[in-house]
C-alpha cells in the first residue's frame, strides 16, 4: 500500500500509461487516446474521464517538454503560434464537455483522421519532399484544443498530422507540439476542476500518471534519433489504427 492505494491495482495502469506515453512523446500523439479509451471501457463516465487524462497529462508533458527543450526538438516561435489559440480551444471544448454531449461530429473526425494517417503513410515510402514552414498554423491550434477537451484526446492527432502534411520538419513538430501541449492541458484540468470538482483523481489516474512520467523522457530521445521518414510512417501507424479504432466505436 502508498498513500493508502493497492499496488497490485496500480500496476496495470502504470503499464498503460508508460507504453502511451512512450507513443506520445516519440510520435506527438495517443496518450489521451489511449488512456481515455482504457477509462471509458471501465465504466468511466466522458466528463470525468477526459478531465482524469488531462490531469495526469499536465505532469507527463512538463517532463516530456522539459525533455524535448533539452534535445532542441522544439521550433519556439511555431510552439507561441500553438499554444495560444490552442489553450483558448481547450476551455471552450472543456466547458462543452462538462455541459453538452459533443458527440455528433465525432465520427466525421475520425473519418478525417484516418485519410490523413493513411496520407503520412504513403508519404513515408515516397522520397521526402522538402520542409517548409506550415502556413494553417493558428486555426489547428484552436480546433486541436477544442477536440482534445471535448473529445477526450485529439491535440496530438490533429496538429501533428496537419503539421507533417504541410511539409513540416517530423522532429521539431512533434517536439514542439507536445511542449506547447503542457499549457492546454494544464488549462483543460483547470476548467474541468472548475466544473467538475476534484472526481478525476482515481486509481486509474494515479497508474497512468506514475508511468507516464516515467516514460516522457525517453519519448524525446527518441523522436530525436530516429529519421523522419520512419517518424513519418509510425505516425501514419498510430493514427490511422486509433482513429479506425475509434471510428468502429462511434458508429458502433
Amino acid at each position: 500500500m502508498i498513500f493508502g492505494l493497492d499496488i497490485t491495482a496500480l500496476l496495470p495502469f502504470i503499464a498503460v500509461g508508460f507504453a502511451a506515453q512512450m507513443v506520445d512523446g516519440a510520435l506527438g500523439m495517443a496518450f489521451g487516446v489511449i488512456s481515455n479509451t482504457l477509462l471509458l471501457s471501465l465504466g468511466v463516465p466522458p466528463a470525468a474521464a477526459s478531465a482524469g487524462v488531462h490531469t495526469v497529462e499536465s505532469f507527463t508533458t512538463a517532463v516530456s517538454g522539459i525533455s524535448h527543450a533539452i534535445h532542441k526538438n522544439v521550433n519556439w516561435k511555431l510552439f507561441f503560434r500553438l499554444m495560444i489559440p490552442g489553450v483558448i480551444g481547450g476551455v471552450l471544448g472543456a466547458y462543452v464537455l462538462s455541459n453538452i454531449h459533443a458527440d455528433v461530429a465525432k465520427p466525421f473526425i475520425l473519418a478525417y483522421l484516418t485519410a490523413i494517417g493513411l496520407y503520412l503513410l504513403w508519404r513515408s515510402t515516397h522520397p521526402t519532399p522538402v520542409e517548409r514552414s506550415p502556413k494553417i498554423v493558428e486555426p489547428l491550434g484552436l480546433i486541436g484544443g477544442f477536440l482534445d477537451a471535448a473529445g477526450g484526446g485529439g491535440w496530438g492527432p490533429v496538429v501533428t498530422s496537419n503539421l507533417l502534411v504541410q511539409g513540416s520538419s517530423p522532429r521539431t513538430t512533434i517536439g514542439t507540439v507536445n511542449t506547447a501541449e503542457f499549457f492546454l492541458t494544464t488549462t483543460i484540468s483547470a476548467t474541468f476542476i472548475t466544473q467538475l470538482g476534484w472526481e478525476a483523481f482515481t486509481v486509474a489516474t494515479v497508474g497512468l500518471l506514475i508511468g507516464g512520467v516515467i516514460a516522457a523522457p525517453f519519448g524525446a530521445l527518441l523522436a530525436k534519433r530516429v529519421p523522419a521518414t520512419r517518424l513519418m510512417f509510425l505516425v501514419g501507424v498510430v493514427l490511422t489504427l486509433t482513429s479506425l479504432y475509434g471510428l468502429y466505436r462511434a458508429i458502433g
